[in-house]
């Protein structure tokens, strides 16, 4: 019977340095684009940077997450080849579920880009851009944060497809990135969206 205990190179090979740039790349991208978002609302400084058009400057914040993204996923993949595998993450079971989750994280990611748009999914409130409703339906109707978890599940699958423990612990940290996030983001946007309500308000009494 196979244990989990893994052979003598261990389950997984700190030594890599391809497994810190990857770990560095999954902290920084939310940091960055937090650090982006924040100061485009207290200074705009995106916005003139775009010469003053905050709709033109956030395609380029999305642009700059995008690409951020796919590197940060080269990185992770790249650090997974470098890694020892586990014969339990090499079953015919384990590939059906490493295919089911990297599927339903597309969809959960794939599927909330459609319905916030490129300005909503990029912090488009952040430049101002808000939007006329929240969006309750699929897949906010599954959970508030269908991006993060979708790539969560798609980080997931994908260590599981490679066969790789440390693909498991580097998932970790993403989730608990983006759970750090979470306790950023949704106050501050709520903030955002409370203070816009305020103003509808203020704008009906005077024309009362």
């Amino acid at each position: 019977m196979t244990s989990f205990v893994g052979d003598s190179t261990g389950l997984i090979d700190f030594a890599q340095r391809s497994l810190a740039v990857a770990a560095a790349s999954i902290a920084f991208n939310p940091i960055f684009w937090n650090t982006a978002a924040r100061q485009e609302y207290h200074n705009k400084l995106l916005t003139k940077l775009f010469g003053g058009n905050s709709r033109l400057a956030c395609y380029g914040l999305a642009v700059a997450i995008f690409s951020l993204g796919i590197f940060r996923d080269f990185l992770y993949e790249r650090a997974l080849r470098a890694q020892p595998s586990h014969p339990l993450l090499q079953t015919s079971l384990s590939k059906l579920i490493a295919y089911a989750l990297i599927a339903g994280g597309n969809v959960l990611v794939l599927s909330s880009m459609w319905a916030l748009g490129i300005t909503g999914t990029y912090l488009g409130d952040y430049f101002g851009i808000l939007m006329d409703k929240m969006v309750t339906g699929f897949p906010f109707n599954i959970t508030n944060a269908p991006m993060y978890y979708g790539s969560t599940m798609s980080f997931l699958g994908t260590a599981i497809l490679f066969g790789k423990p440390a693909g498991i612990l580097l998932t970790a940290e993403v989730l608990a990135v983006y759970l750090i996030a979470l306790r950023f983001e949704d106050p501050f946007t709520g903030a955002i969206y409370a203070k816009r309500e305020e103003e509808r308000k203020k704008t009906g009494k005077k024309e009362l």
